[in-house]
């Protein structure tokens, strides 16, 4: 049984999705999980590799579960979660199509970037979000996300150390969104929420740092157009720290979990 997992989890201590031997990750702790479960040998596929510290609210993934285990596949979440550490959980599972695969089936993946703006780090909101020092003017926070929408090569906007056939992507939607108290009084930071068909490594933290300093005019509009038109990456600002990057959502096109 072809069994899709959606899943959340905390990556401080995590080493990224993808198992290594330099520490625990998602991928080893879900596949250590169904062997324990169900006492199976499985390859869990991941709909991308997030990197070490990087969190995820809705990552999926699925693998194949052998026949001879009897269990309804909702129930499959419930019996993970006895194995799993505290920092990975499984949200939901479901039974799909023998074709489907969490990676090569994904259209869109939606990513957010968080910002908090203070002088001095907050214990409260360093494990989810990035400390910024300045307060960004949003229009031209805005103007810079605005360029970075659409099909472009963003060579730019990958670190050294990617195998990939193509730096072609395209950008659905890039948009800063401010991070208000609960009445909306106060501004503590900013969301910037990056939807797309594939992302390059570390591209989402490189164009929140473009984005971000383009808002202090630490860096011109105009340095990112020629970083987009002439794949330089000394262009641009820093990589954003990965704790401030969590995976929202990936789209197939349908719902995976019948909602």
């Amino acid at each position: 049984m072809n069994t899709a997992l959606l899943v959340s989890y905390d990556g401080t201590h995590l080493s990224g999705w993808q198992i290594q031997n330099n520490g625990p990750t998602v991928q080893g702790e879900l596949e250590r999980a169904v062997r324990e479960a169900f006492g199976a040998e499985v390859r869990v596929t991941g709909s991308g590799r997030t990197d070490a510290g990087v969190h995820a609210a809705g990552q999926v993934c699925n693998f194949d579960l052998p026949e001879k285990i009897r269990i309804q596949p909702q129930r499959v979440a419930d019996a993970l979660n006895v194995f799993l550490p505290p920092a990975v959980r499984v949200l939901k599972s479901a039974a799909v199509s023998e074709e489907f695969d969490a990676c090569r089936s994904a259209k869109k993946k939606t990513y957010r970037y968080s910002v908090y703006f203070s002088r001095r780090e907050n214990p409260l909101l360093e494990r989810y979000a990035a400390r910024f020092a300045g307060s960004p003017d949003f229009a031209r926070m805005g103007e810079c996300a605005r360029l970075l929408e659409g099909e472009h090569d963003f060579a730019a906007f990958s670190s050294t150390g990617s195998s990939v056939k193509t730096t072609v992507r395209t950008v659905y939607s890039a948009k800063p969104v401010p991070w208000a108290d609960e009445c909306g009084e106060r501004v503590f930071g900013v969301h910037i929420d990056v939807c797309g068909n594939g992302f390059l490594y570390n591209m989402v933290r490189i164009m929140a740092g473009a984005i971000l300093e383009c808002g202090t005019g630490k860096l011109p509009v105009s340095a990112v157009e020629e970083a987009l038109g002439g794949g330089k990456r000394d262009l641009l600002g820093k990589t954003m720290p990965a704790k401030g990057l969590t995976l929202r959502h990936v789209d197939y096109g349908f719902d995976l979990f019948g909602e």
